[in-house]
């Protein structure tokens, strides 16, 4: 990936943990990736790299004073949007019934961050890139390759995304994905969405990120020896085969072996 993503299109994910090493030292070992904890003054936030291309972001959970939070909050993974315009972006979240839960603010040169909520509680980042883009690498072994929501309420989703970015959906017509929705930006499949009936009761909605990668048995089995719980084991579904995780800290997330072709962001 060697440019701007285009608006409405998801860029970037990073998690937010209690113990920073500790997430560092798991996916670091299971992903093949490279990440260390950052400089004080960026608040220690970790750039993990891919063959020297960022991939996503680890933090350590810390209220904006640096205090540690009580309670709290869950582990788990944040899937950004990039926007070219976080201002406009976060107006039309508010008038499309979203919530505006942090920012915007600057992050150094890199670019502008907000995080917000959709109608349906489902929290997500939004992105408006400077020097930084987003991910370097992505449909490769260890890097994201899908981002998945799950939600109460498909058409009001469907509608408040489409009313704040560039973004278009449909139904998917791959066969075996009845009732599956698509995610598009300029027409091209970047995303998907389905009703949240299909996960565990009281799961509330979310974003949750799909890592490509060579076996998905071996990583399945590598991350339950690492303290990992499997929430969903391998199974063989349309686009390849695929399990749900939550590493040692809660934090929930995919694997896939595709087996379609999936596009480059």
């Amino acid at each position: 990936m060697n440019g701007p993503y285009k608006p409405g299109t998801p860029c970037w994910i990073d998690l937010m943990v209690p113990d920073q090493q500790a997430a560092l030292d798991f996916y670091c070992d299971l992903f093949g990736w490279q990440g260390e904890v950052g400089p004080a003054e960026q608040g220690g936030y970790a750039v993990c790299t891919l063959k020297g291309r960022p991939v996503a972001g680890i933090m350590k959970a810390s209220n904006p004073d640096g205090t540690v939070p009580d309670p709290m909050p869950p582990t788990v993974w944040t899937t950004y949007l990039s926007t070219d315009s976080i201002d406009s972006t976060l107006k039309a979240v508010t008038d499309a019934h979203g919530t505006v839960m942090m920012g915007p603010m600057d992050v150094m040169d890199l670019g502008r961050m907000a995080i917000a909520a959709d109608p349906t509680g489902a929290v997500f980042g939004l992105w408006q890139p400077g020097s930084f883009d987003g991910a370097g690498i992505v449909n490769e072994h260890g890097a994201l390759i899908w981002n998945e929501l799950s939600t109460t309420d498909v058409p009001a989703a469907a509608a408040f995304y489409s009313a704040v970015l560039p973004i278009s959906t449909a139904a998917s017509h791959m066969p075996g994905a009845e009732g599956y929705t698509e995610f598009k930006v300029a027409g091209r499949v970047v995303g998907g969405m389905m009703n949240l009936d299909k996960q565990p009761p009281g799961t509330p909605p979310n974003w949750l990120p799909y890592f490509h990668v060579d076996d998905v048995d071996e990583i399945q089995a590598a991350a339950e020896r690492a303290g990992a719980d499997v929430l969903a084991p391998a199974f063989d579904m349309v686009a390849g085969r695929m399990a749900v995780l939550a590493d040692p800290q809660g934090g929930p997330f995919a694997v896939i072996t595709a087996t379609m072709p999936e596009p480059t962001p």
